[in-house]
């Protein structure tokens, strides 16, 4: 079985969004990737756009695959608790479900942000924010 963690955010949310992923196998690091998604869109749509970037890397992997996520609200429109009500995360939605058809079994699960490879995909995209001149804020 192949895990992937993908993360994504926006700095103001709205605003400029990128993604972070991982693939691994029993531990050991696969792939990272990191992209800028977009410079006006929400933490939810960069979200799923980590997602579908997640199933097109770990489908040059394997045919089952587990992707981990942050986001309780991705995850439970997937699993079908949450309805999907937003025109564009519907779009996104669909992305899914027709990366989906590239594996045999597909599994959907939320962790902390705090889990060791989530973590790892935050940093994967917030490096990629920061490199393209979209800084943290500082609070004080």
């Amino acid at each position: 079985m192949i895990y992937t963690n993908s993360d994504g955010g926006a700095r103001g949310n709205p605003g400029p969004g990128a993604i972070g992923v991982i693939v691994r196998k029993e531990g050991k690091i696969l792939v990272k990737y990191s992209c800028m998604v977009g410079s006006y869109v929400t933490n939810n749509i960069a979200e799923y756009e980590g997602l579908i970037k997640a199933l097109q890397l770990a489908s040059k992997h394997t045919k089952e695959v587990t992707c981990i996520l942050d986001s309780e609200l991705v995850v439970k429109q997937l699993l079908g608790k949450y309805k999907v009500r937003n025109p564009r995360l519907m779009e996104l939605f669909l992305k899914v479900q027709k990366e989906q058809e590239n594996f045999k079994v597909v599994k959907y699960k939320c962790v902390s942000r705090w889990n060791k490879f989530q973590q790892i995909a935050d940093e994967l995209l917030n490096e990629e924010l920061e490199k393209n001149g979209f800084k943290k804020k500082v609070f004080r």
